[in-house]
């Protein structure tokens, strides 16, 4: 996969380049110090995922991320940033971004997150979505049965359709129908808005 780092540090950018190329499926293809610059290499080369730090100059990460996802919607976009507060993470996911991790994440965890990401996951890491978490009560969540409950619990922790299924010993397309009908149950969109709701709920 094709990735770009922006990131306003230097030895970040370095830092992730070095480490992240040396995994088999990855090639780091270029670095960002600001928002703008991301765009530019994005126009210059499509990535398939861009790695954006939050507050940069010239143009933050949430302005870039928006920007990128209206005029290459196709392009993912993993936040990667010290802030985990409810306002930022809100911001990054309106304006389109599909991950959310904080930069204390080991290499290693990672790389498994953006071969999550490019297999279609939402990758919100486990304290991220605790920010997300209010008060709320859970009539929702008892219209489920308990497969459903089961398929919900590990969207939310950002498992993809081929492992819920290998987790649960179930076929994938059993999976996806399953999801269909827990979304028209909840009355959400997409995972992104069932993982927030589910930890909303509990």
């Amino acid at each position: 996969m094709k990735i770009i780092i922006a990131d306003d540090d230097p030895l970040v950018c370095k830092s992730l380049k070095v480490l992240l190329s040396r995994e088999k499926d990855m090639v780091v293809h270029g670095t960002a110090g600001n928002g703008a610059e991301a765009i530019s290499l994005c126009r210059e080369d499509l990535p398939d995922i861009v790695l954006m730090d939050i507050q940069m100059p010239v143009m933050d990460g949430i302005q870039a991320t928006r920007q990128i996802k209206e005029n290459w919607p196709q392009v993912r976009v993993m936040m990667l940033t010290t802030f985990k507060d409810e306002k930022n993470i809100r911001l990054a996911i309106s304006a389109g971004a599909e991950g959310y991790v904080i930069k204390s994440t080991s290499v290693s965890s990672m790389a498994q997150q953006l071969r999550a990401l490019m297999s279609g996951s939402t990758i919100l890491g486990a304290d991220v979505l605790k920010q997300l978490i209010q008060p709320a009560e859970r009539e929702g969540l008892e219209l489920l049965t308990s497969r459903e409950k089961d398929i919900v619990v590990l969207v939310a922790q950002g498992l993809a359709n081929k492992e819920i299924a290998e987790q649960l010993f179930i076929g994938e397309g059993t999976v996806r129908n399953t999801l269909s009908i827990i979304l028209e149950k909840l009355e959400l969109r997409d995972r992104t808005q069932l993982a927030i709701y589910y930890w909303k709920k509990t």
